[in-house]
């Protein structure tokens, strides 16, 4: 039988078995390319036997030796704007703002008359962003560059007079002023942006991934029910709820892990209250306890008072909506755990891309996941070195964090970095790319751990291939736990399975 995407399976042939549940199999404890049988029924594991040991009945997948683990999660997604960052023109490569400028100009203008480009890194430039650069190259056509951590916005002066902002000679604007205009820009046709979301669905299924954590800034329950209804069913999502979302979202009864309300599938579910607390280390904004080395008054900011990310956290916590919190400096993330352990909220913090000692055993004590992006620790680690030098907390932790009890739920922050979660496996196991030493060694994490936290459990509570389990699967070509930093990041994906579905076979 030829199978395709939306077949179901009945059996998984001849598959070797990696991650959670390997333990279980005896022959595998002798033999690690021992083969087994799979069985599947009403989207469950319900068996697993060594191959041709039980009838193979119903629809066979012929796994041919390779390596079955459990399906991947992406923990923190900006799903459209990562869906319509795919198709727009990319600066990431650009070494300063005169090319950045010049590439921007080459990005085609949009039916609105605006031209849009993305991840400028304008802190790793020899010179500042400016106005007249901007100007110069890209005219009086509006033109709009997204920071690569989406904290900041580079504009021209036409783009700035379209949306009533008052110019100050560099072009640039931040954080909510930022966000404010991002969500003008994603503001594209539903018929396109549902396209470009299932375009890159399908993408990301064929990475191995089963599900993500959805966290655009809008009101994302419409947009799942307009997917849904329109035959979405590549991935498990649950959507985010932003602060200025959610007493609408109490009024209606959201819970978090609820199913999508009046939807025909469990797919989509409701997730958790999003709130951005600080802004980002490239944007010079992430709140520190030191100041950054090229301005040591700068603290960075607090984009949300303490009084009131505990108000947000309490009204979320009554209404069982669990809290999903933006901290990336050390400033940030302390107050962050101080406002979990005062509402005895469910949830975790994410990014903790500054932690200080004090605060790392907290994680576990308080039950908070650690919802990280290795990828970003290699993105990062120049600016790092360059900007947090003074700094006495600890840089990008994975390690310490997991150590001290934490549960590490692995992602990638798509746009930011590559929806891929063997770029994010790679990074956490190796701590480098492109054949440079690791950076701080020290924080690199082991392979099975790294595996289970890019499961929906995260480290602590990975998914399991073992009976009773969801049939949410996924047959890779090499054992993720001895595969190199070049196998890992470009990891083969024979086939992935959502409930026994096949969402993408090779």
């Amino acid at each position: 039988m030829t199978l395709e995407p939306g077949a179901r399976v009945d059996v998984i042939a001849d598959a070797r078995i990696a991650g959670e549940g390997r333990e279980l199999m005896p022959l595998a404890m002798v033999d690690a390319a021992a083969l087994y049988d799979v069985h599947l029924a009403d989207g469950l594991i319900v068996d697993i036997a060594p191959a041709g040991a039980l009838p193979r009945r119903g629809t066979v997948l012929d796994a041919g030796g390779a390596w079955l683990i459990p399906g991947l999660w992406d923990h923190h997604v900006h799903v459209l704007q990562w869906a319509l960052g795919v198709e727009r023109v990319s600066l990431r490569d650009a070494a300063s703002a005169a090319e950045a400028a010049a590439l921007a100009a080459g990005a085609p203008v949009r039916s609105d008359g605006r031209r849009i480009a993305v991840e400028m890194r304008d802190a790793l430039w020899p010179e500042p962003a400016s106005l007249a650069a901007i100007d110069e190259a890209t005219g009086d056509t509006p033109t709009y560059v997204l920071n690569l951590d989406l904290h900041s916005l580079w504009m021209n002066t036409a783009a700035l007079r379209r949306e009533g902002v008052e110019p100050d000679g560099t072009g640039l604007v931040r954080e909510e002023a930022a966000f404010a205009i991002t969500r003008v820009l994603n503001d594209v046709p539903d018929a396109d942006g549902d396209a470009a979301v299932a375009r890159a669905a399908s993408a990301a299924a064929a990475r191995g991934l089963v599900g993500y954590v959805d966290l655009d800034m809008t009101w994302n329950e419409d947009a799942w029910h307009r997917r849904v209804a329109a035959g979405f069913d590549a991935l498990r999502v649950d959507f985010g709820i932003y602060p200025q979302h959610l007493d609408r979202a109490i009024a209606l009864g959201l819970r978090s892990g609820d199913p999508l309300r009046d939807a025909e599938t469990d797919l989509v579910r409701v997730g958790p209250l999003k709130v951005i607390t600080d802004g980002s280390l490239g944007t010079r904004t992430a709140a520190c306890t030191h100041g950054y080395a090229d301005d040591p008054r700068n603290l960075g900011v607090l984009n949300v008072s303490p009084g009131d990310l505990t108000e947000l956290m309490t009204s979320a916590t009554a209404a069982g909506i669990g809290c999903a919190i933006h901290a990336i400096g050390d400033r940030a993330n302390t107050l962050a755990l101080d406002a979990f352990a005062a509402t005895g909220a469910v949830g975790r913090i994410e990014h903790a891309q500054l932690v200080r000692h004090a605060d790392l055993a907290r994680f576990a004590r308080l039950g908070v996941g650690a919802s990280v992006q290795p990828e970003h620790a290699v993105d990062d680690r120049e600016l790092s070195d360059e900007l947090w030098g003074e700094q006495t907390a600890l840089p990008y932790p994975l390690r310490s964090l997991r150590d001290a009890g934490a549960n590490l739920l692995f992602g990638s922050d798509a746009p930011v970095a590559p929806l891929d979660p063997w770029i994010t496996m790679a990074a956490a196991v190796f701590r480098t790319r492109d054949g440079r030493e690791p950076w701080r060694p020290e924080e690199r994490i082991d392979p099975a751990t790294a595996l289970a936290a890019s499961t929906a459990g995260g480290s602590l509570h990975g998914a399991r291939v073992e009976p009773g389990e969801l049939a949410d699967l996924a047959l890779v070509a090499i054992d993720p736990l001895t595969a190199s930093e070049a196998e890992l990041r470009g990891m083969a994906v024979h086939a992935t399975l959502l409930a026994g579905r096949l969402t993408h076979l090779a």
